[in-house]
């Protein structure tokens, strides 16, 4: 009997290693196949990088894609089933991550377009009550937690696409959006400037700013003042 217990105790030592450890990082292994490891990001792909984004802004944006209020069919499949404290698991671990960013493609883009993102992005268009997008997402535009996320690692395409979904309302977040009237209120030439400033600046590897400070200049639902 003993032999027998301990060549069945062999043969279990033996399997152990080809079980899948019980971690955030084997559950997430869904998500890097888009997102790249740690939430990296993955070059020339439409993607965006979760890693370093504040917690709370990642929960948001988990939560509206399994309840339908952001509309991308893989993620809605995906999440639709996970309660709240396993999504915020999710948000929490993609925001610890801090991995060497990608290096930025070279942009093609026009001098005169990239001065005219700059200066949105830096001081708004005062004319039309549209605050600088530095006032809420920080000078370094590394974010500002809980609910304010990083806006550099972003491909032109995807921050166009992304301002023109809460124009048309396809991309809600909690009232007041400020979003929503930001992007409401931008022309399509200030769109494509913005996307492509913002697309040209490196990553940089600062984490979010904390929250408090100065008030932000909208009121946010996603973050309360």
């Amino acid at each position: 009997m003993g032999a027998v217990v301990l060549a069945g105790s062999a043969m279990a030592q033996q399997r152990a290693p080809d079980r899948i450890p019980d971690t955030m990082e084997a559950r997430v292994a869904a998500c890097v196949g888009c997102h790249g490891l740690q939430g990296r990001g993955v070059a020339n792909v439409y993607f965006p990088r979760l890693a370093g984004k504040p917690a709370g802004y990642l929960y948001n944006q988990l939560v509206a894609f399994r309840d339908g209020r952001r509309r991308y069919v893989p993620m809605n499949y995906l999440l639709e089933y996970l309660p709240n404290s396993y999504l915020m698991r999710m948000a929490e671990y993609f925001a610890a991550q801090n991995p060497p960013p990608l290096v930025q493609p070279a942009t093609n883009a026009p001098p005169a377009l990239l001065a005219d993102g700059k200066r949105i992005v830096t001081q708004g268009v005062p004319g039309k009550k549209i605050p600088a997008c530095i006032a809420c997402h920080t000078p370094e535009l590394t974010g500002r937690e809980p609910g304010i996320p990083g806006l550099l690692g972003l491909r032109a395409d995807y921050v166009s696409a992304q301002l023109g979904a809460w124009r048309y309302g396809t991309r809600t977040a909690l009232a007041p959006d400020c979003m929503q009237f930001v992007a409401s209120s931008l022309s399509e030439p200030e769109v494509a400037a913005v996307a492509a400033y913002l697309a040209s600046l490196p990553v940089s590897g600062n984490r979010p700013a904390k929250a408090g400070g100065a008030r932000l200049p909208l009121a946010c639902g996603s973050q309360p003042q």
